[in-house]
């Protein structure tokens, strides 16, 4: 018996939807190229730091785990997450304590 062709995609969403605060909000589109499955999840800003856990764990494990849905269906299977409108770029400040804080840091630095 075979796997349905979007298990990977529909696995994600079941997994992402029941970690998310907001799952309506959660949205994943797939692509086939000659690289394989890659995987865009959309989420809502508030739940990009559950999603990605500390250290990027938890995406770490959402990766795993879709490695093997993949293997299971003989298919490459890439995460892509995408960082919502109005969410941090990198670099960007986490606070304003934050921001007055690393001010202090550099006037500290000789």
């Amino acid at each position: 018996m075979s796997e349905k062709p979007n298990a990977d995609q529909e696995f994600l969403e079941y997994l992402v939807k029941n970690l998310a605060d907001n799952p309506d909000d959660v949205k994943v589109e797939r692509r086939v190229d000659e690289m394989g499955v890659l995987l865009t999840l959309h989420l809502n800003q508030a739940d990009m730091g559950k999603i990605l856990g500390r250290n990027g764990n938890t995406a770490k494990a959402i990766r795993t785990l879709l490695r093997v849905v993949g293997i299971k269906n003989n298919a490459r299977v890439n995460l892509k997450i995408e960082e919502p409108v109005g969410g941090r770029g990198p670099g960007a400040p986490r606070s304003e304590s934050e921001q007055s804080m690393n001010d202090v840091m550099e006037d500290l630095k000789l």
